[in-house]
């Protein structure tokens, strides 16, 4: 089992930010970048794509809590993506998959990090735990959606 996180910006999300990407078979993660011009505040809750089913949404939260997440379709995604900001760090956990992930969050910046996670058990609803100091403000979106498919990597060459 693995759970990739990717902070970038990504085409695609209302919130210009970034993603991770799953296959069923062999886990995996890829972003691609793109300029944002303007950051959404953490008080507003991570934006899914087109097509992709909310599950459960948590508002500007500071410390400790836990949102709670309907159960999705046999062979969807878990989307975990969350929004930070304040000088600190931020442990989310889906104990239900036995996964986890670790956030820095900065003062005065915004960052958005999504997880797309695809193993044995996602399908069925839960709990998402997050521990954050009170100095952390942070907001929470959990989704459904089809696994990405994962890209071939590409071999680059450098000139002498």
């Amino acid at each position: 089992m693995l759970l990739v996180s990717l902070s970038g910006c990504l085409s695609g999300h209302d919130d210009n930010e970034a993603s991770s990407a799953t296959r069923s078979s062999e886990p995996s993660a890829q972003a691609a970048p793109t300029p944002s011009s303007t950051k959404p505040a953490v008080r507003q809750p991570p934006e899914l794509d087109a097509g992709e089913m909310l599950g459960g949404r948590q508002k500007a939260t500071s410390g400790n809590a836990a949102l709670a997440f309907s159960k999705g379709r046999k062979g969807d995604a878990l989307i975990v993506a969350v929004r930070c900001q304040g000088a600190g760090k931020v442990r989310v956990a889906v104990r239900s998959v036995h996964i986890s992930f670790l956030l820095e969050c900065e003062a005065g910046e915004v960052s958005t990090t999504y997880n797309q996670v695809v193993v044995k058990g996602v399908e069925h609803g839960g709990v998402v735990s997050v521990k954050a100091s009170s100095a952390v403000h942070w907001s929470m979106t959990i989704g459904r959606g089809t696994p990405a498919e994962e890209e071939s990597p590409t071999l680059t060459t450098e000139a002498l």
